[in-house]
């Protein structure tokens, strides 16, 4: 259901764009992007402080590990819920559900005192983090013509990217000045100011009085589609929601394992401690911000350059691939220095192709689906790290090593890639049929 009833007649939205065009979409984005960045400082302070519980709690790998898949199982369900919530309340609403239970859960880590406290508290951070990404998809959606909307995806997704650079920042010193039950507290504060932010600025475009017809039309110089509900029986049988899907399913557990498995194995691998294992891992998010950004970037310069987008966004993902494969000899690298190079453009290379990736469900379906498609994905990305995690938990402490670790990286986004194109050769339309 579409947010608003519109303010434009058809002749006039329909009309060239006259005119200097208006730039507040991008105040959207900036928003998207701060709810991002909140999201994953929420989400990756478990992995920052997983040395520091581990000797507090004397925890296994398998132990943290099955904390981990409590909160990816949650991911999986509230993904799929979310999903249809956005696509039946819109992105307002939706957003404000998603960021009042995740903000809740988090402050509820600092009064966790065990595995059983700890995995329940993940758990209701993983049903209202999962919402970020289909709100934020279908405010972009909503807000972005096709030919903007993967840059626009990808400086939101760079959020993440941001969250995870001021993480091991931020959360260090305050363990040091007060102790980690005092940093799930304080970090909780950015979820409530965001959302006082969000709840004053957001509107759908077509109430928007802030907005100028000019931008207004450029939202809207796609062809109309339209908006309807559509349910998940006529999703699941058309392949390419099972595109996306699979995309999600191969590329996903890679990043859950780089946010919660390499602060430790820096912290290992390296002889780091609190105070200097920060640094290194801050970098490697830094570096991953230019690849969300440049990912985004590059597919929308070829698309306006008159290339289809199944060419633009294929060549991106293409090249994003090619640039993990170095990962596989990361755990021979010696210097810390070089080994942050190597993961940064690996993780680089993940939010590159991960904005692509997020793009292809508004290129493939009609703006009604838009939620649902990205709330599948995320479920069936999520089903595979809840496998990453137990797989990781047992190898590691089986082996104590992660090079088999960082092959399954390494291989997993030319899988991907595969798997997208032989699915959706062509990126055409869904046909979903009659409801």
């Amino acid at each position: 259901m579409q947010e608003g009833t519109g303010t434009m007649t058809s002749a006039e939205t329909a009309s060239p764009v006259q005119g200097k065009v208006g730039r507040y979409r991008w105040l959207i984005v900036t928003l998207l992007f701060a709810a991002t960045a909140v999201n994953y400082v929420d989400r990756q302070m478990i992995g920052v402080l997983k040395p520091t519980l581990e000797a507090e709690f004397n925890w296994s790998e398998s132990d943290f590990a099955g904390i981990i898949f409590w909160f990816q199982l949650a991911y999986a369900i509230g993904y799929l819920s979310f999903g249809k919530v956005v696509d039946a309340l819109g992105a307002r609403l939706g957003y404000t559900i998603a960021i009042v239970i995740w903000t809740i859960s988090h402050v509820a880590h600092g009064f966790a005192s065990g595995v059983t406290s700890f995995a329940a508290a993940r758990f209701g951070l993983g049903i209202g983090e999962s919402g970020n990404f289909p709100a934020g998809i279908r405010a972009v959606t909503d807000w972005f013509p096709q030919k903007e909307r993967a840059f626009a995806i990808g400086l939101f997704n760079a959020g993440a990217n941001v969250g995870a650079i001021l993480t091991p920042l931020i959360v260090p010193l305050l363990v040091l000045w007060f102790d980690w039950r005092m940093a799930f507290f304080v970090t909780g504060l950015f979820g409530v100011a965001w959302l006082a932010a969000w709840w004053a600025v957001y509107r759908h475009p077509s109430e928007h009085a802030r907005l100028t017809r000019e931008e207004l039309a450029w939202i809207q110089q796609d062809p109309a589609d339209p908006i309807e509900k559509i349910g998940w029986s006529r999703l699941l049988i058309v392949r390419e929601t099972w595109a996306y899907a699979l995309g999600k399913f191969l590329i996903d557990p890679i990043w859950w394992f780089f946010l919660f498995w390499l602060p430790g194995y820096l912290f290992e691998r390296y002889d780091l401690d609190l105070k200097t294992f920060g640094l290194p891992l801050a970098a490697i998010y830094l570096i991953s911000d230019f690849g969300s950004i440049a990912g985004g970037w590059m597919s929308s310069k070829l698309i306006k350059a008159g290339r289809t987008p199944n060419f633009a966004r294929k060549l991106t993902m293409f090249v994003c691939a090619v640039c993990v494969l170095p990962i596989w000899f990361a755990q021979s690298i010696d210097n810390v220095w070089s080994a942050v190079l190597v993961i940064g453009l690996a993780t680089a290379a993940h939010q590159a192709f991960s904005a692509n990736l997020y793009t292809l469900p508004s290129d493939m379906f009609p703006r009604g689906a838009v939620g649902s498609v990205v709330g599948i994905g995320g479920t069936v990305g999520a089903l595979g790290g809840m496998g990453m995690a137990l797989f990781a938990g047992y190898i590691l402490d089986a082996t104590g090593n992660y090079e088999v670790l960082f092959a399954i990286c390494a291989s997993a986004y030319l899988l991907a890639l595969l798997a997208i194109h032989l699915l959706s050769p062509r990126l055409d339309a869904a046909r979903l049929g009659a409801g």
